[in-house]
């Protein structure tokens, strides 16, 4: 239990005190500490395992370079390149098994980029005056970042502080001891979707790619889960994407908050993965639902999902809108790229007969899909609805081709 290091992170010339405080609290129960200082002016009390020198030369520049800016946002992210290249560099030479970075605008800002350097499964921590701030973008997050709100603690320390510096430290340092990394002894399958009540497939699909020998992670697409989806597939953790709810594509250009950002579904095709893509819930745009419905949907049909989520029902011209996004994205693609559409609907309250059933509205999308698909992407129409088994097997078809034609892994099936 006395073999975990955490990597301490913050400006040590004006924050000593709380980092200090959050390096005993390790130390206190059986941790180990390095410290890294990413200030530019002024000089710590107490030396550091690397100096904000160390830092600012990970990044290519150096201290001077970054005084030189005179410009405080300038020489931040000449630190936010080193911190997050040095940081990157000693967890790979094993120095580490977690990081947490205290900070303020500042701090967090480069806290952001440290913490999407390192892989997922490791530990990351950020002690920030603004957590949970509209002030951060969600495709700044890593995808297993964890943050803590830093209470009272903007200049000194005091007992209000204390409270959430000391379960920061005590969290990383247990997160480090406790965390089981992903494993990289099956190829995974990356699927998105929403619940068991909306789309379905999953419940099929998962058992059958996992007795193939795949493993599989299905990534809830309200915002947060597409970013993390987009990050992994960044970093080639997929063999195979079955992305089959884009609807945050949908979210981000009728402008809804609840957007994975402008990249939504262009990851997987920047690194070649191969992609069965469908649409579910194309023709739902979520909101906000405790905050008044955006002035350009008055008069639209809405459905209260719960109290936190809305989503309303677009019309023909907007769905239009939806297909050419999609293809737009998918035409830059260097992998394979199969879309699959389910006419008879892509959600279930959009079945024949369903609350949102709107066979006009379907009949404009499938119109525009065929009209803009590009060359690269292989357009299958179902006459079935996305949560029938058809759909399924339509899915797994694409995907045994693959495996006989070499573009998938054929795993070891214990």
């Amino acid at each position: 239990m006395s073999d975990k290091t955490i990597l301490v992170v913050g400006t040590w010339d004006t924050k000593e005190d709380e980092l200090s405080y959050m390096a005993g609290v390790i130390a206190g129960q059986g941790g180990r500490v390095l410290s890294m200082d990413v200030s530019v002016l002024g000089e710590t009390s107490v030396p550091c395992d690397y100096a904000k020198h160390d830092v600012a030369e990970a990044g290519g520049s150096s201290i001077q370079a970054a005084i030189e800016t005179g410009d405080e946002n300038q020489a931040m992210q000449i630190m936010a390149s080193g911190a997050a290249a040095l940081a990157l560099k000693l967890w790979r030479e094993g120095a580490f098994d977690g990081v947490i970075v205290l900070g303020g605008t500042m701090g967090t800002d480069l806290a952001l980029d440290l913490c999407q350097a390192l892989p997922i499964g490791v530990p990351k921590y950020v002690v920030s005056t603004v957590s949970f701030s509209p002030l951060i973008p969600p495709e700044r997050l890593a995808p297993d970042i964890q943050m803590i709100l830093w209470a009272g603690g903007l200049y000194g320390l005091n007992s209000v502080c204390k409270a959430s510096l000391s379960q920061a430290a005590g969290a990383v340092l247990g997160a480090a001891r406790a965390v089981e990394p992903p494993r990289r002894d099956r190829p995974m399958i990356g699927m998105t979707s929403f619940g068991k009540t909306v789309l379905r497939y999953m419940v099929r699909l998962k058992p059958a790619l996992e007795a193939r020998g795949f493993e599989v992670a299905v990534f809830h697409a309200t915002g947060m889960g597409g970013r993390a989806f987009e990050s992994l597939a960044a970093q080639g953790m997929f063999a195979a994407v079955m992305d089959f709810a884009p609807q945050e594509v949908t979210n981000h250009i009728m402008g809804s908050q609840i957007s994975a950002g402008p990249d939504r579904m262009t990851a997987a095709g920047r690194a070649g993965i191969p992609q069965i893509v469908a649409p579910g819930c194309y023709d739902l745009v979520d909101v906000v639902g405790w905050q008044p419905l955006p002035a350009r949907f008055a008069g639209y049909e809405v459905h209260a999902h719960n109290r936190l989520l809305s989503s309303i029902l677009l019309g023909a011209e907007e769905r239009r809108e939806v297909a050419r996004a999609y293809c737009e994205r998918l035409a830059g693609a260097r992998g394979p790229v199969s879309l699959i559409l389910p006419r008879a609907g892509c959600n279930e309250w959009d079945r024949a007969g369903g609350p949102l059933h709107d066979a006009a509205g379907m009949a404009a999308f499938a119109e525009e899909l065929r009209a803009a698909c590009p060359a690269n992407v292989r357009l299958l129409e179902l006459d079935a609805h996305i949560n029938d088994a058809a759909f399924s097997d339509c899915a797994l078809a694409v995907f045994d081709n693959w495996i006989d034609e070499g573009a998938l892994p054929r795993p070891a099936i214990a």
